[in-house]
């Protein structure tokens, strides 16, 4: 049975900033004789992985129950690339009904010498339609969109949240907090981020549409009637009990992992080339991996909202202060650990 313990703070608007100490973890014998390079990587893994929870969003995400192909409602609950036991894209589609659908997000951090860029991305095996007449038509099997957070290094441990840039369908759209000292610069700015305190820590709240999936800040998409609230975790990963559960936690997952999504972009069953285009066996259309993701008739060139989000943000804001465009660590470009 879930742990049902209230985790909810107010729902808030303004510029998020954290003060918390560093985690200490136990060193193991083995650990203590590891080569240093491995001890440094597995830090920074460490690091990351705690910024990534850090600014992880709230999530809603509305769902549908009408229609036989979201399962009454199933289709739309987040799940792992992986969900079925392989890494297949041409199966997912199909597989829907027969596995469990649990929570999971992926992220991945790239780093310059005054900021983080975290992007997250949500998997749903369908991108479906309740209008029998688009069957195949107007749906694709899997689907794949996300955000990038922008965290502006203050000298707290995890830095200071200034933007997020959403992914929906082809299109991207910013939102700031309020107080945050960006403008907008080559593209506009689309709202204002909402903020809801979780455990005391002030974090991001987005949300996606039924069906399609198309992601935005809350409540500029929001639940229509019933949907799943979730809440980020390092470890957890939940099943909905029901199409409108509000109490869900998904589990985040490195991009980076050893044999995780980034080492699969040479797997012919699941992308049609390393440039992170998802193979299907169902429907009209398709989704990518984030560092294929493109605004078409935006500034950044395919891929880098998460290959060179530095670039991106610069393009996308003013008044950014201390901005660096050089990256320190960036797995996408090769550079770092």
């Amino acid at each position: 049975m879930k742990n049902l313990t209230p985790k909810v703070g107010l729902l808030v608007t303004g510029l998020a900033l954290s003060a918390l100490s560093s985690c200490h973890e136990t060193i193991t014998p083995e650990e203590v004789v590891a080569p240093k390079t491995t001890q440094t990587a597995n830090a920074t893994a460490a690091f990351k992985a705690s910024l990534a929870l850090r600014w992880a969003p709230v999530h809603y995400q509305d769902t549908d129950v009408t229609g036989s192909h979201g399962f009454s409602g199933k289709g739309d609950y987040l799940t792992a690339i992986n969900y079925d036991g392989d890494w297949s894209g041409t199966n997912n589609w199909n597989n829907l009904p027969n596995y469990a659908a649990t929570g999971h997000g992926y992220y991945s951090v790239v780093e310059t010498s005054t900021h983080w860029f975290v992007t997250y991305a949500f998997f749903h095996p369908r991108d479906w339609t309740d209008v029998a007449v688009a069957y195949n038509l107007d749906e694709h099997e899997n689907d794949l969109e996300g955000l990038l957070a922008v965290v502006k290094k203050d000298g707290s441990t995890y830095g200071n949240l200034q933007a997020i840039v959403t992914v929906a369908h082809s299109d991207f759209y910013s939102f700031v907090p309020a107080g945050s000292p960006l403008h907008a610069n080559q593209e506009d700015i689309d709202g204002t981020l909402t903020l809801e305190s979780v455990n005391g820590e002030l974090h991001p709240v987005t949300a996606q549409e039924a069906k399609g999936h198309g992601l935005k800040a809350y409540p500029y998409y929001k639940l229509n009637g019933d949907g799943i609230k979730y809440f980020p975790s390092a470890t957890v990963a939940e099943a909905p009990a029901n199409a409108d559960d509000r109490d869900v936690k998904y589990k985040l997952v490195d991009i980076f992992a050893s044999g995780g999504l980034w080492d699969q972009r040479t797997n012919a069953a699941l992308f049609t080339s390393a440039a992170g285009g998802f193979v299907k066996s169902y429907g009209n259309g398709g989704a990518n991996a984030p560092w294929a993701w493109d605004d078409g008739n935006d500034v950044p060139g395919r891929g880098e909202l998460a290959t060179d989000p530095a670039k991106l943000v610069n393009s996308y804001f003013k008044n950014l202060g201390s901005f660096s465009l050089t990256y320190t660590d960036n797995k996408y470009q090769g550079i770092g650990q």
